[in-house]
């Protein structure tokens, strides 16, 4: 159904004065509908937005089609057509940084221990680590034939599991399952990298002090996020250090890279991005195509993932090379780790999913496996096999077989059991406990260095904004809010359906009614909130309107309590209305805890987040005022606190209809908020997942969202006690605002911060007269 325009909405100017004579004892807005819905309208949007959410992952489960522009003419076309895919998920998985090269192969302890840890007659085990990234090291083991090498592998351990268990030197995995030992034992070289573990020992920083439960793969995910990298993508990083090395050792052999858990989805996404490495094993995930990733644990959140990366237009990375999913049980992973007090950890857990499994573990093809053959003119070919394990054990003789079959190696070993024993550890107890926290550490160091360099990278990629004039900075603009919707906040297609306007009386005071509205935007999917209408409008006059955000779990009813000042908020809507402004206080999302958390999780694979819906929701909510006989639709203003405050800075970035924006307890340092490890309000120390934004340190912090609202009027209201930030960070990520109005637009009056005594709160002393300033009102 196609959507009227703003000017079929208005209400008929002959319908005025028979408005403004009859509304104070209508049950519903002239013009609406009668709202009838009854129950929890927030928790309704909050549910409307899931269903919207679980159908578009489920399109996904069949689209992405369109992403790949594929020539199959010839193999170097191929390549070409899809590298931009490529680069497009190696944008999302964070491996963009340049890799140290060349890759020295560092042996760890030559002397005293030695690096050599274990020997057979097959092959020998050394200690070793190798550059990857300034100051980040890959670190692990390397199985070195006794023979000339017959092929190289990078075996990848899941990350509860070390490079010692995966070659048999601990206990912790079953002799059938020790994949590393069993390739070298068939002449490979075989690197064994660690990967960062689940548990939360260091997420924490004791000179704050403060602890979490977040494991260490969410601590690292929180800040890598928020900088546009990944825990993925370190390790991914790691993993092609490795065969940056083992191709310059012996350029002649292939590589092969096999992965299990954690270091299944690394092998799988390494095996995408890198045409070097032969052949992948990516055994112990979800193969149902990343659709279900919003259960699992938080560190494997990808932005932007689907529809284009899901399984089968990944495997479009893999022209002649061999894929194999050995479809094993996955890691057990229950939720987060424990700590005693605390609970900051989004929730999530790896299941296994629903199949049925063979009934026979005879190393040949089972009919479950297909190998397809795709060859045009001869020089391109796609092999992809899918196996699952009887007991769903990894590491499958059959797959390992099957590996060595693609890596050009005739296996002579026992693959699965047999007379190898598994080596003896030479060193005498040893703990891997200092090596992983030296990969901890140095994968924070350099996420923290990251976020103290963004400033230097946001004003390279703000070069090309014109300041000559006002009018040339806001169409200079335009590129930037595109990407900000586009690539930050997620765009959602234009409201489907009309907006139905539905009312009812809600509120009678001597100044003012109040009416519930909604309007509706797609499918489920509506807005919601409370209007406030002076009662002394004459006929034919127009108000400014002045829109009134909640915070957190907070709902409209918190801003326009007539009876009662409402802690925080202060009934600021009410008591705007009260001056004669109208009022508008929407409903946000964010509510219901963790339901609207679990939103996120929904969203991000498919490039949105929970302001892709708030901002359809201000475009249609500004859109209907704007309609209405009594408001000025240039004069609709933004004015929230807290969550509200959030608010405050991407909606209106986003919905120019809105003529000015206030920022209430929020604005900061935003950056550093999400990131730092050393400011006790970030957070990195709170349940706030839902507040990372992928790749936003690099382009947007609080002052160039503010670039995006210039050249109206913006002002900060911030208390000095506000625990959201300290007053320092507040002035000094303003001040770059202050620079902006006054000194490159010359337009100071334009702009304002407030500092008073007091803590998270609505003061409503300065804003008020700055709203006076550009509205017009109280004349």
């Amino acid at each position: 159904m196609t959507l009227p325009c703003v000017r079929s909405l208005r209400i008929p100017c002959a319908l005025l004065l028979l408005f403004v004579t009859t509304f104070a004892r209508a049950d519903e807005l002239p013009g609406t509908k009668p709202l009838t819905e009854t129950g929890d309208l927030a928790a309704k949007m909050v549910q409307g937005i899931d269903a919207y959410l679980m159908r578009e992952l489920e399109k996904a489960s069949k689209g992405g089609a369109d992403k790949w522009k594929v020539n199959e003419k010839s193999l170097p076309e191929y390549l070409e057509s899809v590298k931009p895919n490529r680069e497009r998920l190696a944008k999302i998985l964070g491996v963009v940084d340049q890799r140290i090269k060349p890759v020295t192969m560092e042996y760890v302890g030559l002397g005293s221990p030695s690096a050599l840890v274990g020997e057979t007659k097959a092959y020998k085990i050394y200690a070793v680590r190798w550059p990857v990234l300034p100051g980040v090291d890959g670190e692990g083991l390397l199985l070195e034939p006794s023979e000339a090498a017959k092929a190289s592998v990078v075996a990848i351990p899941d990350a509860d599991q070390t490079p010692e268990m995966l070659v048999g030197l601990a206990p912790g995995i079953p002799d059938e399952s020790q994949f590393a030992r069993r390739l070298a034992e068939n002449g490979c070289r075989v690197i064994v990298p660690v990967l960062i573990d689940r548990q939360c020992t260091w997420s924490a920083n004791p000179k704050i002090p403060r602890e979490t439960n977040l494991s260490h793969r969410e601590f690292i995910w929180r800040m890598a996020y928020e900088m546009g990298r990944h825990i993925l993508g370190y390790e991914i990083q790691k993993v092609l250090a490795g065969v940056d090395w083992l191709k310059a050792k012996d350029e002649g052999l292939k590589v092969g890279v096999y992965g299990y858990g954690e270091g299944g989805l690394i092998a799988l996404y390494s095996g995408a991005l890198d045409s070097r490495i032969t052949v992948t094993v990516a055994s112990g995930i979800d193969y149902r195509g990343r659709l279900h990733a919003w259960q699992e644990p938080i560190d494997r959140s990808v932005w932007a993932s689907l529809p284009e990366f899901r399984d089968e237009h990944l495997r479009k990375l893999y022209a002649n090379q061999t894929l194999i999913y050995e479809q094993a049980n996955p890691p057990k992973v229950d939720g987060p780790p424990v700590r005693p007090g605390h609970n900051q950890a989004a929730p999530g857990r790896l299941v296994q999913p629903k199949r049925v499994p063979p009934t026979t573990d005879k190393p040949v093809r089972p009919p479950a496996a297909q190998k397809s053959h795709y060859n045009t003119q001869g020089n391109l070919a796609f092999s992809f096999i899918e196996f699952t394990p009887s007991q769903g054990i990894f590491g499958h003789p059959y797959t390992l077989r099957t590996l060595l079959e693609a890596l050009g190696v005739e296996a002579h070993a026992q693959l699965f059991t047999g007379p190898n024993k598994p080596p003896t550890d030479v060193r005498k107890s040893f703990d891997p406990t200092p090596r992983q926290k030296r990969q901890f550490d140095q994968l924070v160091a350099f996420t923290q260095k990251l976020w103290r360099q963004s400033e230097l990278v946001r004003k390279q990629f703000w070069a090309k904004a014109d300041a000559s004039s006002p009018e040339k900075w806001e169409q200079s603009c335009e590129t930037y809010r595109n990407e900000f919707w586009e690539n930050i906040i997620g765009k959602l297609p234009k409201q489907s359906e009309p907006m139905n306007p539905r009312s009812r009386e809600l509120y009678d005071t001597p100044k003012w009614k109040g009416y519930e509205i909604t309007l509706d935007l797609f499918p489920d999917v509506f807005a919601y909130g409370i209007l406030l209408l002076p009662k002394d409008l004459k006929p034919g006059e127009k108000r400014p309107v002045v829109v009134c955000q909640h915070g957190l779990e907070g709902r409209p009813q918190d801003v326009c309590n007539p009876t009662k000042r409402t802690p925080y908020y202060a009934s600021f809507g009410a008591q705007l209305a009260d001056m004669g402004y109208i009022v508008y206080a929407p409903q946000n999302p964010y509510i219901g805890q963790e339901k609207f958390r679990v939103l996120l999780r929904k969203s991000h694979p498919l490039k949105l987040s929970l302001y892709a819906f708030i901002v359809r929701q201000h475009e249609t909510t500004t859109d209907w005022l704007a309609s209405l006989p009594f408001v000025e639709p240039d004069k609709i203003a933004f004015y929230g606190l807290s969550y509200g405050g959030k608010t405050a800075m991407r909606i209106p970035a986003l919905v120019k209809r809105y003529c000015l924006s206030i920022c209430a307890g929020d604005f900061n340092e935003w950056i550093g908020k999400n990131v730092s490890i050393d400011f006790h309000g970030s957070y990195m120390w709170t349940v706030e997942y839902d507040m990372y934004e992928f790749n936003l340190g690099h382009t947007f912090n609080y002052a160039e969202m503010a670039n995006l609202i210039a050249p109206r009027p913006f002002m900060v209201e911030r208390g000095h006690d506000d625990g959201v930030g300290i007053d320092e960070m507040i002035a000094y990520e303003y001040a770059k605002v202050r620079y902006l109005y006054a000194n490159r637009l010359k337009i100071p009056d334009r702009t304002a911060i407030e500092f008073r005594p007091g803590g998270h709160e609505i003061f409503l002393k300065g804003t008020a007269d700055f709203l006076k300033q550009h509205t017009g009102w109280p004349k």
